[in-house]
């Protein structure tokens, strides 16, 4: 079965058309047709305003247009597109809905932060040696928020969504690149806070693997692997000791933005907002640490996500309308 799905955030709007592939009794594998990301920034100003400005929906109908051009090239036979953050803090949040729909005849699903999560383990733990036995921790920072799953072989054991991400930390309080020191404390006990929230809901404290997902982990991985060029082969399933990570995002934190910019693996859309990102990433991995008295000292980067977990909810929307 080829699927589309089209994951809506508040910095990126991301494009992924696939084969499901099943094999009897066993997982279902997502085969690439087309991968492609544009940087739209639909959730700028949302934190401080609460409302979608005109100029980020005019960027982001502009990518979904070519997005539905796609996929009626690629005969693509289902589709599903979430719409995360952003969406959900905005009080015109119809005007978006009734574009998508003029544009791909499919409503986009506002979902809560609870599908957001299972979505993006879904989409992590397909990817991440499945045979693992452990409790995986994924982590997927957004732009305008983080989600915290708690799982194993037999699925999600808790999961929560907390309102921090690079988008919305970078406006809340670094108003300079590089940030000065009392901006990125106030950052670090935003992060504090919830992860403080999230042990309400997801017991972090028995995770034995941390599994960092979406944009921000994956350029500190870059960093930390020292790459000219953005390789998603390289960055995909590396494990790295936490000091080499936490390392890698205070460098990049400590950028200018010049110096960021002529980093060949940094996307221009993350360019402004890497420094939150990264001090949300390398906070997560100390607290994960504390909290699991050392036990998890190292982080797997996974390039499948959320995106891969729409195409994947795609079989049980089949079987349930059989």
């Amino acid at each position: 079965m080829r699927v589309g799905a089209i994951d809506c955030g508040t910095n990126s709007i991301r494009l992924l058309i696939a084969d499901l592939e099943e094999a009897p009794g066993g997982p279902v594998a997502v085969r690439d047709v087309v991968r492609e990301m544009r940087v739209v920034r639909l959730g700028a100003g949302v934190d401080a305003t609460g409302w979608l400005s005109q100029e980020a929906l005019d960027r982001t109908f502009a990518a979904v247009d070519d997005y539905a051009a796609a996929l009626k090239e690629h005969d693509v036979q289902r589709v599903r597109m979430v719409a995360t953050s952003a969406t959900r803090d905005a009080g015109n949040r119809q005007i978006f809905t009734r574009g998508i729909r003029e544009r791909l005849g499919i409503d986009p699903e506002v979902i809560s932060g609870a599908e957001e999560a299972r979505l993006s383990f879904l989409g992590a733990a397909s990817a991440v040696d499945p045979s693992y036995e452990g409790r995986d921790l994924v982590v997927d920072i957004g732009g305008g928020s983080t989600e915290f799953v708690l799982g194993d072989r037999a699925g999600v054991i808790g999961s929560t969504s907390v309102n921090i991400g690079c988008v919305r930390l970078t406006e809340r309080y670094l108003s300079s690149n590089p940030p000065s020191r009392s901006q990125v404390e106030r950052l670090i006990g935003d992060v504090d806070a919830a992860v403080a929230t999230a042990l309400e809901t997801v017991p972090i404290a028995t995770a034995t693997r941390l599994v960092g997902v979406a944009g921000s982990v994956t350029t500190v991985t870059a960093q930390a692997l020292g790459l000219a060029e953005y390789d998603a082969e390289r960055i995909h399933g590396t494990e790295l000791q936490m000091d080499r990570t936490i390392d890698a995002a205070h460098a990049l934190t400590r950028m200018t933005r010049a110096e960021r910019a002529e980093l060949g693996f940094m996307h221009e859309g993350r360019v402004d907002v890497i420094g939150a990102g990264a001090q949300i990433w390398a906070r997560i991995i100390e607290r994960v640490n504390e909290l699991t008295h050392g036990r998890v000292d190292a982080t797997v980067t996974s390039e499948h996500d959320i995106l891969d977990g729409i195409a994947l909810s795609q079989v049980g929307e089949r079987e349930r309308k059989r």
